[in-house]
């Protein structure tokens, strides 16, 4: 079986990565942080120091099952792009919005992909979701691999973040 990896940045990872393991096609997750200035971050670094990561999830997919194209629907329908560097309660650049793209293919998707949202009219507000050139992944600690999927939980709507 042939995969190729995606990766997104869309708030809190714990819900992003439920929804996207929900997604046929998917063959593995997992979060972390990416787009930062120090290397192998630890969740307390980039929540309190100034490290630039955000929160991310790492898609590993099946391309015959499922295409990039729709899972950057699922991204865009699984938050607020047009808010900057936060979503809901969750406040800082951590939680922006990002696509890092691992190909010149998966850049011109996504780019094409935010152009029709925006000319859509969904939102009033413009989208400040950015489309980078896929830096490392520093894989997260293991309690917030699968976090809500190990809870029994869909949504992050009751969870305290530690």
């Amino acid at each position: 079986m042939k995969t190729e990896t995606a990766m997104f940045g869309a708030g809190c990872f714990w819900g992003v990565e439920q929804t996207f393991r929900e997604v046929e096609g998917v063959t593995a997750t997992a979060v972390g942080f990416a787009g930062g200035n120090i290397a192998d971050p630890s969740y307390r670094d980039v929540c309190y120091k100034n490290t630039g990561h955000a929160e991310v999830v790492r898609v590993e997919y099946d391309p015959n099952l499922v295409t990039y194209e729709k899972l950057l629907d699922v991204f865009w329908n699984c938050h607020d792009p047009t808010q900057l560097n936060r979503q809901g309660p969750d406040i800082g650049d951590q939680y922006r919005s990002v696509i890092f793209a691992f190909s010149p293919e998966q850049e011109a998707a996504a780019e094409d992909s935010k152009e029709r949202l925006a000319a859509s009219a969904k939102y009033q507000r413009p989208i400040v979701t950015s489309v980078e050139p896929a830096p490392p992944f520093y894989r997260a600690e293991e309690y917030h691999q699968q976090y809500l999927a190990k809870r029994g939980m869909k949504s992050c709507a009751t969870t305290i973040h530690e």
